[in-house]
């Protein structure tokens, strides 16, 4: 009944997106990839929203039936609620005949099997598509990851034009890219956007934004890893495309804000610091998140590490390679959530001698790490999402309460999806 409802809905908002978009217009922004959607998402809506009107959802609002909704600016309803879905739907109708107030839509399109990609094609003729990274996700619905490259390049068919992270799209990868395109790297210089003369300060990143040898601006962002420079990358690739000039595309780098539960620098108990990267889990993000720690000056270095979910077959040896990354001389503490992070992860880390302490939750977790934290600690925490929540671990270590608030999934929808997980009242 479910699945026969879905349909439904889904039918009728791609007929009202369609019709939106023939009235009127304005462009389409789509991101995709294995890591950094969301992120990378919020930094072109924030960057284009300085010089453009600029429709997006903060949220995560990536799949068949969510997406149109952020054309409308509504919230996602039951699908068991006929009502709310009558009341959108006549709304909808109303809005394709007014002014359309936006000139760009950035929106997010997400997959956990084959497939969900190309149904955007239903309703969604993107400006610009943005693949942020072909990497393993979702494994236990993917048989490979060429599966995984097949689902998310199969945005290249609804697509006027492609830009690509160069460091997370392997060159084997990039002839499938048949359509005009452009690429952003940290540092190859073959990119059509890379970074140059890039310094760490106290404040964050500091450096040159170059194409083809020349310097396009000179740019500062507080961020903590470079990894979250990529994001700013296809921000100004997207913003040039789109008729922006070099001080608009400044200007709007700096309405970019810190993003909750991705590599967000948090203030700990006991004069600590935390990074809090506790949005979500795969191999290729915990592997650059705890490079990030190990480069960082601290007194005490811990790392709590959640279960990667969804990996399928590749989760014992995927758990086992993170484990494998952490030794003494790097880590004071790995603390872990879940059974695979707690079996492999765990066991991996203690062979190499590393101090670890496994957990079934959060809460346990992060009450264990409390009792572990010496002054000028630095804390790295992350994990997937079900039955993991690592941000609970996060919410016992923070200095100040109300940085709750700076917490992912702190709704009363997710806390009480929270007390479900580990029974809590």
């Amino acid at each position: 009944m479910k699945k026969v409802l879905k349909t439904i809905v889904v039918a009728i908002l791609a007929r009202q997106v369609i019709k939106l978009r023939k009235k009127h217009n304005f462009k389409i922004i789509g991101v995709v990839g294995g890591i950094g959607k969301t992120s990378t998402k919020l930094a072109i809506a924030q960057t284009l929203g300085k010089s453009l009107r600029v429709k997006y959802q903060e949220g995560n609002y990536n799949d068949i039936v969510s997406v149109p909704l952020i054309f409308f600016g509504h919230a996602v309803p039951s699908l068991h609620n006929p009502f709310a879905w009558l009341k959108i739907f006549i709304s909808n109708s109303k809005q394709i005949k007014k002014d359309y107030p936006y000139d760009v839509v950035v929106v997010e399109l997400g997959t956990d099997a084959p497939g969900q990609i190309a149904a955007f094609s239903k309703y969604l003729q993107l400006d610009i598509a943005v693949i942020t990274a072909l990497v393993p996700e979702h494994m236990v619905n993917f048989a490979d990851l060429q599966a995984v490259v097949d689902e998310e390049l199969a945005v290249i068919n609804f697509a006027d034009k492609i830009i690509y992270n160069a460091d997370y799209v392997n060159e084997s990868y990039r002839s499938l890219i048949t359509k005009v395109n452009q690429s952003y790297s940290l540092r190859d210089t073959s990119a059509s956007y890379y970074l140059a003369n890039l310094f760490h300060s106290s404040g964050g990143y500091e450096g040159d934004i170059k194409s083809g040898g020349e310097i396009f601006a000179h740019f500062s962002h507080e961020v903590v890893s470079e990894t979250q420079l990529y994001s700013l990358l296809a921000a100004v690739i997207v913003s040039i495309d789109l008729g922006l000039k070099s001080p608009q595309v400044l200007s709007g780098l700096s309405s970019i804000k810190p993003v909750s539960g991705r590599l967000r620098r948090l203030k700990g108990m006991n004069s600590s610091t935390i990074i809090d990267d506790t949005y979500n889990s795969s191999p290729e993000a915990v592997k650059a998140g705890l490079e990030l720690l190990f480069n960082l000056e601290a007194t005490q270095k811990i790392a709590i590490l959640g279960n990667m979910n969804e990996l399928g077959e590749t989760s014992a040896q995927s758990h086992k390679e993170i484990g494998d990354m952490c030794e003494p001389s790097k880590l004071d503490m790995v603390v872990t959530i879940g059974p695979d992070a707690s079996q492999y992860l765990a066991a991996a880390a203690s062979a190499k001698g590393c101090q670890v302490k496994s957990f079934d939750n959060p809460y346990e977790a992060g009450e264990y790490v409390q009792s572990k934290v010496i002054p000028g600690a630095m804390i790295f925490a992350k994990g997937s999402q079900n039955n993991v929540f690592a941000e609970e671990a996060v919410k016992l270590l923070l200095a100040d309460p109300e940085d709750v608030s700076k917490l992912v999934r702190q709704s009363d929808h997710w806390l009480q999806i929270k007390r479900k997980n580990f029974k809590r009242k």
